[in-house]
């Protein structure tokens, strides 16, 4: 990221990331399967055939709670008939018509998808419960809360009662500035200007370390009578998952002309340039045989702006402009199974640090964080090489002479041949974006053939490790510390794309 800030520095007066949206999930892990249902009705003494009244009869005790919440603020409690309605958009029309600064909103009902239980015959003329799609009533709480500003908590009518706490981490940021003292100016859901970034990135970060399952299970209680010693249930508290997040990494442009400058050619770069492969490192997936999912990208045209997606599987990556001035690069993570976190675990019998299968709970959060930091910082490397303002000749002639490194001599490239070119494009494979490339890597790009005899591949390996020292040479790659591996130098990124944009330009548009 920081060759991108470097490349247009006279431009850019700030970074922010951190989280956008995000939703957690609570779930009632006792009564969310279907054996824990039969449990649970066995514990309160309630029979098969007497399961729908009783479930009618909580149901009810929900939505009387919620009636009674909104009576007792004075706030509206109204049904919506579409499940496609903008609510959050309703209840800030709300809150403005009202006046209302902190506290309740509304709360709005409105009959939508989710899973439930059923009792069906089993086939041997007794009955089970069957969980299925299903759909019912579903409260929506919307408030104007002092830390978070309009957030809302919805909640199922229906057992096993699932429960989802939306909130937006921009709108937590704009309050903990205000209350601080410090400047700044936000259109719709992003800053463009903030007078401390310094500052307002620890608030971030903050955001980012906060020990969530207090605050959660708070507002769960506030809008869940079944909870508690009171209810009679004697219900477990819910477990806490993330199951969205968007975290952005904002660059903040002096002003629109200097990103409408450039955005055009982003965006142009990143449709033409970016293939599946580009796609999978920047969310730190490995190109191999073994994936078989779908990785897609698509252009939208917005009213706020030009959008360009890319989708791994359920997880995704965007670009867009914000209010003229911000350049967002934002990664969603829909399903957290797909990365890997590394925990202490048990197999076999031996304990030890391992890569397992990342989890939705609250308590991996910080591993999110840090694959979607990753993914943004990554995705604006990548970018740093577009509309490189240097001619041509500036980037070029400081490769086409020869140079002497620890007193040996290395020959000059010839960044536009054939056989140059050849090099240059495999080792800025997509593939090798996250963790590099090694000595066999490069020569099965470079098209060896790995089935010749033992003589011929040492020669052929022999051949690539020089070539490698004459990259290292001229600046265009280093080797990790270490390993056995070579990453593309942020000079090098510029040198071969340069020399590779060259290769396929459009002569009568460069005579023009």
């Amino acid at each position: 990221m920081e060759a991108f800030i470097q490349r247009h520095q006279q431009n850019v007066i700030g970074v922010l990331s951190g989280f956008d949206r995000m939703r957690f999930r609570g779930t009632l892990r006792s009564i969310s399967y279907t054996e824990g249902v039969d449990r649970f009705l066995g514990a309160v003494g309630v029979k098969y055939k007497d399961f729908k009244s009783f479930a009618l009869g909580l149901s009810e005790r929900l939505v009387r709670h919620a009636e009674r919440m909104a009576r007792a603020a004075g706030r509206p409690f109204e049904y919506r008939a579409s499940g496609g309605e903008d609510k959050q958009a309703e209840a800030q029309k709300i809150a403005e018509r009202d006046g209302i600064t902190e506290g309740l909103v509304c709360v709005l009902r409105c009959v939508e998808p989710c899973m439930s239980f059923s009792i069906r015959r089993d086939g041997q003329g007794g009955f089970r419960f069957r969980a299925e799609q299903r759909k019912c009533l579903h409260l929506y709480y919307y408030y104007l809360d002092r830390e978070f500003g309009l957030m809302h908590v919805r909640v199922a009518t229906w057992l096993p009662f699932g429960i989802h706490v939306c909130l937006n981490g921009r709108e937590y940021l704009a309050r903990r500035l205000s209350k601080a003292g410090i400047g700044f100016e936000q259109r719709d859901n992003c800053f463009v200007w903030i007078e401390d970034m310094a500052r307002a990135q620890a608030m971030m970060k903050e955001l980012e370390e906060r020990q969530w399952e207090r605050l959660l299970q708070s507002l769960a209680t506030r809008v869940n009578p079944l909870l508690g010693k009171t209810s009679g249930l004697d219900l477990h508290p819910y477990y806490w998952s993330v199951s969205e997040s968007e975290y952005a990494t904002d660059v903040m442009f002096r002003d629109t002309g200097a990103l409408a400058r450039v955005y055009p050619a982003l965006v142009d770069h990143a449709i033409k340039r970016f293939d599946s492969r580009d796609v999978l490192r920047f969310l730190g997936r490995r190109t191999n045989s073994r994936f078989n999912g779908e990785v897609s990208t698509s252009l939208l045209t917005r009213s706020e702006g030009v959008r360009i997606k890319h989708w791994l599987q359920e997880n995704s990556i965007k670009m867009y402009d914000k209010q003229g001035s911000v350049l967002r690069i934002e990664t969603t993570i829909n399903n957290a199974r797909r990365f890997k976190v590394r925990k202490m675990t048990v197999r076999k019998g031996v304990r030890g640090l391992r890569w397992i299968p990342m989890r939705h709970a609250v308590a991996d959060l910080d591993r999110r964080v840090e694959i979607s930091r990753a993914a943004n910082e990554r995705y604006l490397e990548a970018l740093a090489v577009v509309e490189e303002p240097s001619p041509a000749r500036e980037l070029l002639d400081a490769v086409s002479r020869p140079v002497t490194k620890d007193r040996r001599p290395y020959r000059a490239l010839r960044p536009v041949s054939p056989q140059e070119a050849s090099v240059f494009a495999a080792v800025l494979g997509g593939q090798f974006l996250l963790k590099g490339f090694t000595n066999r890597d490069l020569r099965g790009r470079l098209g060896s053939d790995p089935a010749v005899d033992v003589q011929e591949r040492r020669r052929q390996s022999g051949r690539t490790t020089r070539l490698l020292r004459l990259l290292r040479a001229h600046g265009l790659i280093r080797k990790v510390s270490g390993t056995r591996y070579y990453r593309v130098t942020p000079k090098g990124q510029r040198i071969m794309t340069a020399s590779l944009k060259l290769r396929d330009a459009d002569v009568a548009k460069l005579a023009a």
